[in-house]
């Protein structure tokens, strides 16, 4: 509830500031968002922090399936911040994030200080994959208020699968900056575990079972863990999506158009998919811009050396 109060109350303000230059009430509104994002990371036990598109919502679903199974949470209600710590003391508040906004409040715009003392999972995936899905998101799922507040491509614009991912306000220069900007500031989290994507894929069980080891912060029941996984593969959390089984959750997990699979919000789940969407030439100047630009601190690809 104290979300949505939040949501709607700043949803009236930036109604009655209509007549402000879009610029500004731009600023404003990320101002705002930063606010109620700070507040939250600082009540917050954990913080699951994410660019948008590595697979948070996946994670979401197998510990709010861990939760359910362990402490008897009914199936549609979907992981929160609070909601299940207010069922049981011993669930931690869980804050996701995409860490969008915190900066535009804090003004920590080359550091991480926020999130220096707490206990954070940083979920990362490779950045290529990131950009193809952000593409699909765009077209089908993103409002268009999202799409001016973040700078993407302006609602019902031509723009390629190609052009998207080397745009510098959307694509891979975003992309990389969050993850290197992330990878400098990683030493300064006091408790930080890090998370890769394609380990979920890989190795789901195991490394699922060292998410939530390190969450509690103690030794998971390893019944629940290969449960939630079973019911957060790609096929259930589809069938999930279809018959909107999280609806308390608004439009989290919910098509964007029913019938067209683009418009899901578990889309392929393929690691490596960038390629099908670029001719031969396209794809090596993007595995190249990635070669020079990424950090290697991830395992992705690696700088060439200079």
């Amino acid at each position: 509830m104290d979300s949505i109060w939040k949501k709607a109350s700043r949803e009236v303000l930036m109604a009655l500031l209509f007549f402000l230059p879009v610029a500004r009430r731009i600023r404003i509104e990320r101002w705002l968002r930063g606010r109620e994002e700070a507040g939250r990371l600082a009540e917050a036990d954990v913080a699951v922090v994410s660019f948008g598109k590595s697979g948070r919502t996946w994670l979401r679903v197998m510990i709010s399936r861990y939760y359910q199974l362990v402490y008897g949470i009914p199936e549609r209600v979907l992981l929160g911040f609070s909601n299940y710590h207010r069922r049981n003391v011993e669930i931690p508040k869980i804050f996701f994030t995409h860490d969008n906004y915190i900066k535009d409040y804090t003004g920590e715009v080359d550091s991480k200080a926020s999130f220096y003392g707490k206990k954070v999972v940083l979920l990362v995936r490779n950045p290529k994959d990131i950009a193809v899905s952000q593409y699909f998101q765009w077209q089908h799922r993103m409002r268009p208020v999202k799409k001016r507040l973040n700078n993407y491509p302006p609602h019902g614009a031509e723009v390629s699968p190609y052009q998207f991912v080397m745009d510098p306000d959307c694509g891979l220069p975003q992309i990389i900056a969050y993850l290197n900007l992330w990878a400098r500031e990683a030493a300064k989290v006091e408790s930080l575990l890090i998370v890769r994507y394609e380990d979920m894929r890989a190795r789901p069980e195991e490394t699922f079972a060292r998410v939530m080891d390190f969450v509690n912060g103690r030794a998971s029941r390893a019944d629940a863990i290969t449960a939630s996984v079973e019911y957060a593969s790609v096929e259930n959390m589809r069938k999930l999506e279809e018959k909107n089984t999280f609806w308390l959750a608004g439009g989290r997990m919910k098509p964007g158009k029913k019938g067209d699979p683009n418009s899901y919000k578990v889309r392929r789940a393929k690691v490596g998919g960038y390629k099908d969407y670029f001719d031969e030439a396209q794809a090596a100047e993007i595995d190249e811009y990635v070669r020079k630009e990424l950090s290697p601190a991830f395992g992705y690809d690696a700088p060439t050396p200079a």
